[in-house]
């Protein structure tokens, strides 16, 4: 009796520390030149809404005791559905005038990852990704072979039609008006979207999706399918998603250097982010910034940009939705 009622209380201590375990989220919807007045006030209620919306998503899923995994793939499908965000429907559009989406997700506990390149069609690239890292051996699939891949598994598609604004259309013509089109290699606004999350088993996840660069030509691909770079998961230090020049941040593989700088140099998660994103990606001229989060539920949002779409919800349960860099 003695043995089973110890066997009991170990049960109910068990249950006890995974009801009380912190749970974390924060979303990403892009980052660079946004100045109070460049959005009207309907354009920034939508925004706003769409961030909220996003973030209370895969919360809800985490507050219910579901994984970070599927947390993030709740968040990002939010956006990647909101038309005001570069990634999914509403992404930008390429030379030819056409989608082309790339998406990522990393699990922190095993560091099992999965990624698409230049898919078209499919509607939540971010669930292609993780549908890559579930259902098949590989870590990344691209072009033509992911879109067969993902019909092969039941994944959603849509007509191209459907992905294309007269948003994003107008702003192609405009690039590609400007004198300097045909070399463009950067812009001011990097609006691709992500999140990253903290679940009650204390595992983290991360996952990043991408209309990529408008404009972009011959079979362009940035940084956010890319793991080390875009997107990075890891128990043992953070879980990063990142927006911007992607280029750069493939160059110093941002989102693994945030969290190696945690785990090899000692770093906390804040002191980690902010030098890479303010020092390193600066010093070497790159735009843009990140949200992460570690195992104790810490989230840092560092940019070094105007402003960046932004949400989180701590593990207080405290919301922040917020856009310019004074918010």
């Amino acid at each position: 009796m003695k043995k089973l009622i110890a066997i009991t209380s170990l049960i109910l201590m068990s249950m006890t520390v995974n009801a009380t375990q912190t749970v974390a989220i924060a979303i990403h919807g892009g980052a660079g030149t946004i100045e109070r007045g460049n959005l009207t006030e309907t354009q920034e209620h939508a925004v706003r809404a769409a961030l909220s919306e996003s973030v209370e998503a895969g919360h809800r899923i985490l507050a219910a005791g579901g994984s970070s995994m599927d947390a993030v793939v709740a968040a990002v499908k939010v956006l990647e559905d909101a038309p005001q965000f570069n990634a999914g429907r509403g992404a930008v559009l390429t030379h030819e005038g056409k989608v082309e989406l790339d998406a990522s997700i990393m699990d922190g506990a095993s560091l099992a990852a999965g990624a698409v390149a230049s898919v078209t069609g499919i509607r939540h690239p971010i669930e292609a990704a993780r549908a890559v890292m579930t259902d098949s051996p590989h870590v990344m699939l691209v072009s033509q072979g992911a879109d067969a891949f993902a019909k092969s598994v039941g994944l959603e598609f849509k007509e191209p039609e459907w992905f294309i604004t007269d948003f994003r259309a107008r702003q192609l013509e405009s690039v590609q008006a400007s004198s300097h089109a045909s070399v463009q290699l950067s812009e001011d606004w990097f609006s691709t979207v992500g999140a990253v999350a903290l679940d009650a088993s204390g595992n983290l996840a991360a996952a990043t999706s991408t209309g990529g660069m408008t404009n972009k030509r011959w079979g362009r691909v940035g940084d956010s399918p890319i793991i080390g770079a875009g997107t990075y998961a890891d128990n043992a230090s953070c879980a990063v998603s990142a927006t911007g020049h992607g280029e750069f941040f493939i160059r110093h593989v941002v989102a693994y250097d945030i969290c190696a700088r945690m785990r090899y140099a000692g770093m906390s998660l804040n002191q980690s982010a902010d030098t890479v994103i303010n020092d390193v990606l600066v010093d070497a001229g790159g735009d843009g910034g990140v949200i992460a989060i570690d195992a104790h539920g810490n989230i840092s949002m560092p940019f070094n940009t105007q402003g960046m779409y932004r949400a989180s919800i701590d593990g207080a349960g405290d919301k922040t939705v917020a856009i310019y860099g004074d918010d």
